[in-house]
């Protein structure tokens, strides 16, 4: 018989060559539950970290924490493809750049931009994945978009190759950094390799395999540990009826948003502050 599956975060290690969807999928079929849900895909030749919740854990996911999030990246100089990745097709070419004048393009692309997504994105336009209409020989007409890039680090250039460890924030698409480089720079590039190693606290190297899946025991993190550095709030039992009911609390702690937990350390919700009151949002204690 199979042991019923937890309300918790799952962390795994997504290998190249298939979807994020495959990645649950799987889970779901390994786990024995539909209740699974993911924060954050990556493209099918990316590897790296996903954080998928299991069970009552699916309704926390828009409480989890999922930045900063950091890449390690391979760009390539001298190509750039119509994907702005390595699986595209060749759509214009470029000479190397100098070194030196690559630092200077990756400081220019550091901190607060504005980015056009790549074609092939998931963006929706007029109704339609970006990609189905890019797939169709049409040009998607994407707006930019504001995003965050938080440090280049380990930068490294050897030939045509660039290699950097990359944070940035949520909605930042590291195809379209490798491909604004390259156009800085007078050249042309497109992201040769991606690997997530780390969303918020949270690092690949925790991670479970898709063999940990299969073999239907991976390693799980609680519901609390999903939430990272959340303020907690210890609820007495007339406090946990309340919330159950959907009826506000008075707040101890300080903060916009907290977990409210019971004297055994159990999440039973996740609340707002409105003045001097905790208002449920998720309830999962007794529902």
């Amino acid at each position: 018989m199979r042991a019923i599956s937890p309300d918790a975060l799952l962390l795994v290690d997504k290998p190249a060559g298939i979807t994020s969807h495959d990645v649950v999928a799987l889970a779901r079929r390994a786990l024995g539950t539909r209740k699974i849900g993911h924060g954050g895909t990556l493209d099918p030749f990316a590897t790296g970290l996903l954080l998928i919740m299991v069970g009552r854990g699916t309704r926390l996911l828009q409480f989890v924490p999922a930045e900063p999030k950091v890449y390690d990246a391979t760009i390539r100089f001298g190509t750039e493809t119509d994907t702005d990745d390595r699986t595209g097709i060749a759509t214009r070419v470029g000479p190397p750049p100098d070194p030196a004048s690559v630092h200077a393009a990756i400081t220019a692309l550091t901190g607060d931009l504005l980015q056009l997504p790549p074609a092939y994105s998931a963006k929706h336009v007029a109704g339609e994945r970006a990609y189905a209409l890019a797939r169709r020989g049409e040009r998607p007409q994407l707006a930019a978009a504001k995003v965050r890039v938080d440090a280049w680090e380990r930068v490294t250039i050897e030939a045509d190759l660039l290699r950097a460890r990359i944070s940035c924030g949520t909605g930042t698409y590291i195809r379209s950094l490798a491909r604004d480089l390259g156009r800085a720079l007078g050249s042309a590039a497109h992201l040769e390799t991606l690997r997530r190693v780390r969303v918020g606290r949270f690092a690949v190297e925790d991670a479970n395999s898709l063999d940990d899946l299969r073999g239907g025991a991976p390693a799980y993190q609680g519901l609390l540990e999903a939430l990272g550095s959340m303020p907690r709030d210890v609820l007495d039992a007339d406090g946990v009826r309340r919330v159950q009911h959907g009826r506000a609390v008075p707040s101890v702690v300080a903060g916009h948003r907290a977990a409210l937990i019971d004297d055994h350390g159990t999440l039973v919700a996740v609340a707002t502050r409105r003045g001097d009151c905790w208002h449920p949002d998720v309830v999962l204690s007794g529902s």
